[in-house]
């Protein structure tokens, strides 16, 4: 599963999931192009490339696809592992925050594969889109991520066919809750953190959390030639969560 000689962007780089992709990454011998929100990102290696921006942004996905050109020539894997989570009630939640769940989760998708599908090379090349147990499964007070979601799925499925004639696979990780900072920080903000995280683990059959390393295995796997015939699928981890 090496992947040495290999060029690798990686949205959403600066915690969690992402900086866990980045470290197999790099164990694995791949050159890496990053990008996140955050101006700085304190894991990069010096040979890394990391572009802070906004990938809502369209001019900004070209700028970031140009900058990987230049510096990598082409582009042989790409996980799209960046997104937004607003929880409310469906009739109490905001115009602009539905927007903004669609767009962070969706449409910024759309635009780095729209981009980046023409840097692979003519033998090919992987996508790994991260979406969500909740973009298989519906949620109260999660309908707009859930829906970003799934169309998520659908947008690697119908690019997965697409793309199959350029040798360029495309496929989905649903990772279900994972020990992430900001999955452990929402546990906080409850008055009892500890039954929070107990009522939350009775829910998925093997009784916990998923790591982010566990989740970068997967995403691993998928972006690799280990999985040289997998194209369209959609790989839950998530304990077991979307069996029922």
């Amino acid at each position: 599963m090496r992947l040495e000689k290999v060029t690798a962007l990686v949205t959403g780089a600066n915690s969690g999931i992402g900086q866990a992709v980045c470290s197999h990454f790099r164990r694995e011998g791949a050159r890496l192009v990053l990008t996140g929100r955050r101006e700085q990102l304190d894991s990069a290696r010096p040979e890394d490339v990391y572009v802070p921006g906004d990938l809502n942004d369209e001019a900004f996905v070209e700028s970031l696809a140009r900058q990987a050109s230049e510096t990598f020539g082409t582009v042989d894997a790409v996980v799209l592992n960046h997104g937004l989570q607003v929880s409310s009630p469906l009739t109490e939640m905001a115009y602009d925050d539905a927007k903004n769940v669609l767009h962070s989760n969706l449409l910024s998708s759309f635009l780095v594969m729209k981009h980046f599908a023409p840097l692979m090379p003519a033998t090919g090349g992987s996508f790994v889109c991260v979406s969500s147990r909740l973009g298989m499964v519906g949620k109260s007070e999660e309908v707009l991520y859930s829906a970003a979601k799934g169309g998520l799925i659908m947008l690697a499925k119908g690019a997965a066919i697409e793309w199959a004639p350029r040798n360029i696979r495309v496929n989905v990780v649903a990772p279900g809750l994972t020990a992430t900072p900001v999955i452990e920080a929402s546990f906080q903000r409850r008055s009892d953190p500890e039954a929070t995280r107990r009522q939350r683990e009775g829910q998925i059959p093997l009784q916990r959390l998923a790591t982010p390393e566990e989740v970068a295995d997967a995403v691993l796997f998928l972006a690799s030639s280990e999985s040289s015939y997998i194209t369209g699928a959609v790989l839950p981890v998530d304990g077991g969560y979307t069996a029922f």
